[in-house]
C-alpha cells in the first residue's frame, strides 16, 4: 500500500512499556481482497517478559513462539473460545514483551470493518480487543504477520498527523490493566483521554496521582 508507511523494526525493539505509549495514534491496517481498512490505535496495554501475567512467562511453547521471535511481529491468541486479540511483539529476539491492541478508531474501510461486524452504533465497532479483531478480521490467518511490511496482511504505520492526532485525543491516561487478575495492578493500560473508541474510561479520584486511586467511568 504506497499510502501508508510501516514503522520500522527499531520502532518495536525498546521495552514493551515504552512501545506501547508510542504507538498510541498510529494506524493499525489490515489488507485484504476488499482492500485496507483499520485507523489509529487509542488504547494499549504492555505486557513485559517478568510480568506474571506475559503469554511468554511461562517460557517458550508452540502458542507463544511468536513472542520470542523478531520484534515488529504479530502475535495474535484466542481467548474464551470465540474472541481473538492482537499483539505487537516488542524487544530482540529471545525476550518475550508485547503490546495489546485494545482499540482503534475506525478511520479506514468502515464499509468493510462493517460488514464483519453488525453494529447498530459506530463507537461500539472498534471499542475493544475482541471487538477490532472481529471488525478488521484479525484471526489465526494473520498471526505471525510482518507488521513491519505494508504488504503484510497486518500492519502499523506511521500516521503523518501524528502530533495533531495526539493533541486532539490527549493527554494519555495511565492505569493499571484490566480484564486480568495476574498483576492486575501494574500501571501498564495507556489511551487517549478524549477518544470516544477507548474501550472502558476512567474517572480519577480527587488527589489523586497519575498512578493514584480511580475508578471505572462504564
Amino acid at each position: 500500500m504506497s499510502n501508508f508507511t510501516p514503522l520500522p523494526r527499531s520502532f518495536y525493539k525498546p521495552s514493551a512499556e515504552v512501545v506501547a505509549r508510542r504507538l498510541l495514534g498510529h494506524w493499525l491496517i489490515r489488507n485484504g481482497p476488499g482492500g485496507a481498512c483499520g485507523g489509529p490505535i487509542v488504547e494499549v496495554e504492555a505486557y513485559l517478559s517478568d510480568d506474571p501475567a506475559c503469554h511468554g512467562a511461562v517460557g517458550l511453547t508452540g502458542r507463544n513462539r511468536v513472542m520470542f521471535g523478531a520484534p515488529g511481529h504479530a502475535y495474535v491468541y484466542f481467548i474464551y473460545g470465540c474472541h481473538f486479540c492482537i499483539n505487537a511483539v516488542c524487544r530482540p529476539a529471545g525476550v518475550a514483551e508485547a503490546v495489546l491492541i485494545r482499540a482503534v478508531e475506525p478511520l479506514f474501510g468502515e464499509d468493510i470493518m462493517r460488514s464483519r461486524r453488525r453494529v447498530g452504533s459506530q463507537l461500539a465497532l472498534t471499542n475493544g480487543p475482541a471487538k477490532l479483531c472481529e471488525a478488521m478480521g484479525i484471526d489465526f490467518m494473520v498471526a505471525a504477520s510482518n507488521l513491519c511490511d505494508a504488504g503484510s496482511a497486518l500492519f502499523i504505520a506511521r500516521n503523518p498527523s501524528l502530533d495533531e492526532f495526539r493533541k486532539q485525543r490527549g493527554p494519555v491516561i495511565t492505569t493499571a490493566r484490566i480484564g486480568i487478575t495476574r498483576a492486575a495492578a501494574l500501571p501498564l493500560r495507556f489511551y487517549f483521554s478524549q477518544s470516544p473508541f477507548v474501550s472502558r474510561g476512567l474517572v480519577w479520584a480527587k488527589g489523586a496521582g497519575k498512578r493514584g486511586t480511580f475508578r471505572s467511568r462504564d
